[in-house]
């Protein structure tokens, strides 16, 4: 029986945002090399973009697995070639409300890019996309006593009942229509599927697909996933 491995790549592969190791990158290249050798399918589900994905692991390796899909899950690509992707996007009643939770926010400092419209998703952050590392972390360690994200989200489900809405790395949510999330991607897979995401707890981005595939595994950092990988599939 076929066995796809399902991984996550922020937080996963790579450390939040950032590039991942060349040891890494060699090895998990090799590694997904010898499960297609034995008629596995390695596929890679994010909730970032093509661009972003590609900077961070590179587009040799983006091109290399057997599918990569970007935006939860809202578009494919196989062998850099776009198969599908969804048409789903953010109506003004959203966007206004957006606005109005970031302007709200008590975090005490905004960087650019707090909305991120993506095909068939919409990703927003109180803090900015554009903020530095040091300002990611520090927003980080805030919102696990404030836990604004989740009441962020909680809020955006109550008032479109139609939508939902998940934590994603570090901080970000996640924004799509109800069904769209990195869980559609098992629709398309036959035989057993193994997932590797970072945030797989109730609430997170990566929670929809572990609870529905056949085993994942919750891993705190991509050091965590390279050991997995030195057994897992063996």
């Amino acid at each position: 029986m076929t066995t796809n491995y399902l991984f996550d790549v922020d937080g996963t592969l790579t450390n939040h945002r950032q590039k991942i190791d060349d040891d890494f990158r060699k090895m998990f290249g090799c590694w997904a090399q010898e499960q297609n050798n034995v008629g596995n399918r390695v596929f890679l589900v994010t909730g970032s973009d093509k661009k972003k994905t590609i900077q961070q692991i590179g587009v040799a390796l983006w091109r290399s697995v057997n599918g990569c899909y970007q935006n939860c899950g809202n578009q494919l690509y196989c062998g850099g070639r776009l198969i599908k992707q969804s048409s789903w996007q953010m109506g003004v009643e959203l966007r206004l409300l957006i606005a109005t939770i970031i302007e709200k926010s008590l975090w005490y400092g905004v960087a650019d890019t707090n909305i991120n419209e993506r095909v068939g998703m919409v990703n927003i952050s109180t803090i900015g996309r554009g903020c530095t590392t040091e300002q990611r972390k520090e927003y980080y360690n805030w919102d696990k006593h404030s836990l604004e994200r989740e009441s962020i989200a909680s809020t955006i489900r109550l008032a479109f009942p139609e939508l939902d809405a998940a934590i994603g790395g570090q901080i970000s949510i996640d924004i799509y229509p109800k069904g769209r999330d990195k869980a559609q991607v098992l629709d398309d897979m036959e035989g057993e599927t193994i997932f590797f995401g970072d945030t797989c707890e109730i609430g997170g981005n990566d929670y929809p697909i572990a609870k529905k595939a056949d085993f994942y595994y919750n891993v705190a950092s991509p050091e965590e996933t390279r050991h997995l990988l030195e057994t897992v599939g063996k």
